[in-house]
């Protein structure tokens, strides 16, 4: 599951879903990058296959109900790491002296504090929305190795397995429309 940016090599984003054969199916994406890594590795060209999920399932897991003491605990540890950032920037601008390491400690202990206060006054804002905190992901049912239908007997034949019998332009799954709806209600009564 990889980014696009601007500075690499990588192509634009996909705006739709590939189209192609579906070379198989599994479990997890863990899985799938492998079966493109055994493809890679025996010089197969992995340019144009694509990893899609199916079946998306968004889960969120409580990882703690939040307090006014877990607020300013989280924002006094972020404020602290950002007062180290600025005190060695400050010690490696300056000469080290007894001044400059006072200085140093001194950028972590206000970078605490004012990361307190921010963490403090941030809950008491959230809280009257969210009393907890949790961590979200999303995860596919399964994932299909997308690939171009000329290249698929190839790719068959290096992985040593058998198509499926999934062959032909594989396209996003069918979503009923407001005309689907009312067509087959007109055939339900037609049928009665």
């Amino acid at each position: 599951m990889s980014n696009f940016s601007r500075f690499s090599r990588r192509a634009a984003p996909q705006t739709s879903v590939p189209r192609g054969d579906v070379l198989g199916t599994y479990d997890s994406y863990a899985d799938a990058q492998n079966v493109i890594n055994r493809l890679a590795k025996a010089e197969f060209d992995v340019k144009s296959i694509a990893i899609v999920g199916r079946d998306l399932t968004t889960v969120e897991v409580v990882t703690a109900r939040l307090s006014y003491g877990r607020a300013a605990l989280a924002g006094a540890t972020t404020g602290a790491w950002l007062g180290l950032f600025f005190g060695l920037i400050t010690t490696i601008l300056a000469p080290v002296t007894p001044q400059q390491v006072g200085i140093f400690f001194a950028a972590i202990l206000t970078g605490a504090g004012i990361g307190m206060i921010f963490g403090v006054v941030n809950y008491s804002i959230m809280r009257k929305r969210r009393d907890y905190a949790a961590t979200s992901q999303l995860i596919a049912d399964r994932y299909e190795i997308i690939i171009s239908p000329d290249r698929t007997a190839k790719a068959h034949g290096i992985l040593g397995t058998v198509a499926a019998g999934v062959h032909g332009v594989h396209s996003a799954p069918h979503v009923p429309s407001a005309s689907d709806t009312i067509d087959s209600n007109d055939s339900d009564e037609n049928a009665k």
